[in-house]
């Protein structure tokens, strides 16, 4: 068993897909052996979180979640720890192995009970697992509503009870984390998408991952977790012209300061060179605060060997301006205000799926709402099924799609493993902060990176900035940002 931190390389895999790698373990193995591991890997991750707990509640449902949870309860008994079992469901109806582990629990003298103890100093939640499609009610919506507001820690069995393992989503009546409730998880066999993306980082907290023994599979994975990416030497011999030129286009009247902020960025990025392409005409003709970035009017750059960042407080002026940036930037990052106007534009969307037919590597890197315009939808259905939503922007315009939010997907129409991005933090949800990201893939594309991996190695330091930053230190704001940059 071992711990998921951003800084994890690893496979993802689907509800469907962790199905037969599970009938294909559990038929390789005498019965009741994946339930019997399950249960001890939940009970030693419970006694790590509460080594000193007395009491430890554990609510059960009616199928192999609540099996791996009678088989923990067993196990903290024999270990001198004192867990209560409420159980919901009907136990002649519960499947083979969950018949046997509830059994185990008793023959353990495990105390059963109707309700949840009036004190505990952990709770297990071993409700739902991955084959629910119903949202929790009744008793059971009760006991998860008990969880998340009675602040102790929490550790779920799988995955959160109500969570989507494939999309993250909550389904309704389930709690998702409150803000003083130390979370956790410990999941089996596979690494699920739906518990890094969405809903799924706050309901599952820290995540534990344990594959019962049954190691490698063949398997295709659903999507991925890239990790850190590697520092990048720069060598003695090298230039400003080794790391390419940076042009930022927007700013639009009352907005330049948007345009500013992912120039900044790209600066503190490694670009060589980086211009700022103001579309206000009344703009200042240098910034004082940061005189490394060169002003110039927007209509009077040559993009042709240059990397565009294209739409940071562009406002509608940007419109004008983007037939020239997609038929010309040697490489594009396409954000914000350029994003709403293509996807009002069907001209403008023929241009931006051009580019690929051209070899013009591009970036898109939409919130949920600007995706939704793309792709005609809702931010809801987007957010509904944030792979499928990123992976669709990918194969539409032949791009790297950045759909943004909690659990960045990267992905693109290569057919590659989509990546899952666990950097990042609230602190991120701040005006500008999107800004700095454009501005630091621009640069990474700029220095020559391959599209794809320019932005997950930017989305992976961006996020990372914010989750390093000290709790001690002043609010994060996305100046600051754009200076912490690194290269």
């Amino acid at each position: 068993m071992h711990r998921i931190t951003p800084a994890t390389v690893a496979d993802l895999f689907d509800i469907a897909a962790t199905r037969r790698i599970e009938q294909a373990a559990a038929a390789a193995l005498p019965a009741h052996t994946l339930m019997q591991r399950a249960g001890l890997a939940v009970a030693r991750l419970a006694m790590s979180i509460a080594p000193h707990a007395r009491t430890i509640w554990i609510a059960c449902g009616p199928g192999n979640n609540g099996g791996d949870g009678f088989e923990a309860a067993a196990q903290l008994q024999h270990r001198g720890f004192m867990p209560i079992v409420t159980f919901v469901g009907d136990e002649h109806r519960l499947p083979p192995d969950a018949k046997a582990s509830l059994q185990r629990a008793r023959d353990a003298s495990v105390i059963f009970a109707q309700k949840p103890p009036a004190e505990y100093e952990l709770a297990i939640d071993a409700l739902l697992g991955i084959g629910s499609t119903r949202p929790p009610e009744g008793v059971m919506a009760e006991w998860l509503r008990e969880m998340d507001t009675r602040g102790q820690p929490v550790l779920s069995v799988d995955v959160p009870s109500g969570l989507n393992a494939d999309t993250g989503v909550l389904l309704s009546g389930s709690t998702g984390a409150h803000a003083n409730t130390a979370r956790f998880c410990v999941t089996f066999l596979t690494l699920k998408p739906g518990l890094f993306t969405a809903h799924g980082r706050d309901a599952a907290g820290t995540v534990w991952f344990d594959d019962l023994g049954v190691g490698d599979t063949t398997e295709p994975p659903t999507a991925r977790l890239a990790g850190a990416p590697k520092a990048q030497a720069r060598t003695h011999a090298s230039h400003k012209g080794s790391y390419g030129d940076v042009a930022v286009i927007g700013g639009a009247p009352g907005m330049a300061g948007a345009a500013l902020l992912a120039g900044s960025a790209a600066l503190h990025a490694g670009a060589g060179r980086v211009f700022v392409g103001l579309l206000d005409p009344s703009a200042a003709p240098v910034d004082t605060a940061r005189p490394e970035l060169m002003l110039r009017d927007a209509s009077a750059l040559d993009l042709s060997g240059m990397t565009a960042v294209c739409g940071c407080g562009g406002g509608t002026d940007v419109r004008s301006v983007l037939p020239r940036v997609l038929a010309t930037a040697a490489a594009l990052v396409v954000d914000a205000d350029a994003l709403n106007a293509i996807a009002t534009d069907s001209a403008l969307q023929a241009q931006l799926a051009s580019r690929a037919r051209r070899g013009r590597p591009t970036v898109i890197t939409p919130h949920p709402l600007e995706a939704a315009r793309l792709l005609g939808c809702t931010a809801g259905d987007v957010q509904a099924d944030r792979l499928a939503a990123a992976r669709q922007l990918a194969s539409r315009f032949g791009v790297v799609a950045v759909l943004k939010g909690s659990g960045t997907v990267i992905a693109d129409d290569s057919g590659a493993p989509t990546v899952l991005n666990l950097t990042g933090n609230a602190r991120l949800a701040t005006a500008g902060t999107g800004d700095v990201l454009a501005g630091m893939i621009g640069a990474a594309l700029a220095a020559q990176q391959p599209a794809f991996e320019a932005a997950c190695e930017a989305v992976w330091r961006h996020g990372h900035i914010a989750d390093t930053w000290s709790t001690n230190a002043a609010p994060l704001t996305a100046g600051t940002l754009a200076r912490q940059a690194p290269f």
